[in-house]
């Protein structure tokens, strides 16, 4: 009769395991970030605003090599992104833009750089610091139609992400 209680516990734990398991929140293993607004191309293809392949599913993922101009990272999978003719949003912006950075995962950070139309136009030091979950920098864009890239590079890897954002300085 002593043990009673013990099993009752013990079956109790036995019984809410699998429970507590699907109730934790799952982490993303692959996941790291984004420009979120205005909306990159990436954060586009997420919200379904244009229609897209995988990269719909992980925006967040568009990450290479540092040093890459390209808006897909070289990432096969993800070359949709580097498609200027596939009807992305503009964003009507003044000449002051403020990017918003979203991470999922949050790397020590070197800096981030911002090209517009493949000219380095702003550079932002991370302080080889571990970033908050939201980032924004403002950015001075030249009038007229433009392609920006917004790099972030980690600090502690040879790796960085790539988001390409459509404005238009009016």
């Amino acid at each position: 009769m002593k043990n009673r209680p013990r099993l009752a516990a013990a079956l109790a734990g036995v019984l809410a395991a699998p429970l507590v398991l699907v109730a934790l929140p799952t982490g993303t293993a692959f996941a790291h970030g984004y420009v979120s607004s205005p909306a990159s191309r990436q954060a586009q293809c997420a919200s379904r605003t244009i229609s897209c392949g995988a990269i719909q599913y992980e925006p967040q993922s568009v990450e290479g090599p540092k040093g890459l101009k390209s808006c897909h990272a070289n990432l096969q999978q993800f070359a949709e992104l580097s498609n200027d003719n596939k009807g992305w949003r503009v964003h009507n912006v003044g000449s002051t833009v403020t990017f918003n950075w979203t991470f999922t995962a949050r790397h020590r950070t070197r800096d981030y750089d911002y090209f517009v139309d493949g000219r380095k136009v702003a550079n932002f030091s991370g302080n080889n610091q571990q970033p908050p979950a939201t980032v924004s920098h403002k950015v001075n864009v030249p009038k007229g139609k433009h392609k920006v890239l917004a790099v972030w590079n980690i600090g502690d890897t040879a790796m960085a992400f790539y988001s390409c954002i459509d404005v238009n300085v009016s």
